[in-house]
């Protein structure tokens, strides 16, 4: 990998408008730069040569970080995950984003990186991704031509890839008030404590007790081409059957839902094997909390 970066235009706007402006006249040769944790690696090496980088860090209205009470908690694109972590109300309310956060990177690189940006990457191991997807994250993609809300289920498309289009742009991720008296957690498997997951497990459980009320969710990463919730474990838990049972059910429908690889972290079978242990040890914990 080169330690210098290929040419390209660098501009630093002020303003929202600015930016908008900047991504529709360079029509997709443009990427944005919040914390750079990404985009300056893929620039070093190569994979991605733009005409032009546009650096957000400036722009005000994008370091929001703001809860609602009773409607959710707003992340805008440049707010850093140290400061998502830093926040009381991530930890004590958002359990399973602030537990998946804590074990991304390191201190140092979260302290550049942020939330927008981890999703924006779009890698089937992303972090937080498992996080959002059970706990039913909104995006808000902006351009030139007005802004729309994608939910976060539609927002992956494929390896690196998202829904946006060119001349947009995430200036925030909108996150809806957990159910009451839920519970979240994530287990990554890794080679360190630095490393990308070899598997990511989310998973968030409510009315643990109550069979007809009963609400749980499990969402994965590095196990697909994209991060994924497997929706179909959620109606299962609302049968007033044992919960060993019920477990062994959500694991083997889970397993058939992951298309996991082979590659430098880990082969498909043992990535199979994760999601069938981290799937039953989560649940288990979660239930047992509650």
């Amino acid at each position: 990998m080169s330690l210098i970066l290929p040419k390209f235009e660098y501009y630093k706007p002020s303003t929202l408008d600015e930016a908008l402006e900047l991504l529709a006249k360079f029509k997709g040769d443009a990427r944005i730069l919040a914390g750079g944790t990404d985009l300056i690696v893929d620039l070093r090496s190569r994979i991605k040569k733009p005409k032009a980088v546009i650096d957000i860090k400036g722009i005000k209205e994008l370091h929001k970080l703001e809860y609602i009470e009773g409607k959710g908690l707003i992340v805008g694109a440049t707010v850093t995950l140290n400061e998502l972590l830093e926040h009381p109300i991530v930890k004590s309310k958002f359990h399973v984003l602030y537990d998946s956060v804590r074990q991304l990177a390191d201190m140092q690189l979260r302290n550049r990186a942020t939330l927008v940006g981890n999703i924006c990457n779009a890698s089937p191991a992303a972090d937080s991704a498992p996080a959002l997807l059970v706990l039913d994250a909104k995006v808000k993609a902006v351009s030139k031509r007005g802004e729309r809300v994608i939910e976060i289920k539609d927002f992956f498309k494929w390896v690196k890839k998202t829904a946006l289009e060119p001349d947009e742009m995430v200036t925030e991720v909108f996150i809806p008030e957990p159910p009451e008296g839920s519970r979240g957690k994530y287990y990554k498997a890794t080679r360190n404590v630095e490393d990308l997951a070899i598997v990511g497990v989310a998973g968030l459980v409510a009315y643990p007790n109550e069979p007809s009320k009963r609400i749980v969710r499990l969402a994965y990463a590095s196990v697909a081409p994209t991060p994924i919730r497997i929706y179909e474990v959620e109606e299962l838990f609302k049968r007033d059957e044992p919960l060993p049972k019920l477990i062994d059910e959500a694991v083997n429908i889970a397993l058939r839902k992951v298309s996991p690889i082979t590659d430098v972290r880990g082969s498909d079978w043992y990535r199979r094997h994760l999601v069938d242990v981290l799937t039953r040890k989560l649940l288990i914990e979660l239930f047992l909390e509650g």
